[in-house]
């Protein structure tokens, strides 16, 4: 019973941490200049755009603590910190890492 409330109890957390940082809009970076005035306005990122990898390294080794700590008592959450560390730099860092796009939009006036 224990167990399946543990499972119940980190299932909720990794939803509501996904679903706080989830976000339908664009992210990208946007640089718009004006032809005859020369000027540009630049848009800035979303603010998980411009954290991810702290944002993904957090989530990952609270995640690992909490659900070792639930499992293992003092020293399963110091496991479960190492392993949530490395896992998520692990996914952070080599098989998703952040790709910058830098997009130049300009209009033209007649």
């Amino acid at each position: 019973m224990k167990k399946l409330i543990s499972t119940i109890m980190m299932v909720s957390v990794f939803a509501v941490g996904l679903s706080a940082f989830a976000t339908t809009t664009s992210a990208q970076e946007r640089y718009y200049r004006n032809a005859p005035r020369k000027s540009a306005t630049y848009k800035k990122p979303s603010f998980y755009r411009r954290h991810r990898n702290v944002i993904n390294m957090a989530i990952g080794t609270g995640g690992g603590a909490l659900l070792g700590g639930l499992l293992g008592g003092k020293k399963g959450a110091l496991i479960g910190t190492i392993a949530g560390a490395g896992g998520s730099a692990l996914y952070t860092y080599k098989l998703v890492p952040k790709k910058r796009k830098y997009n130049a939009y300009y209009t033209r006036r007649y």
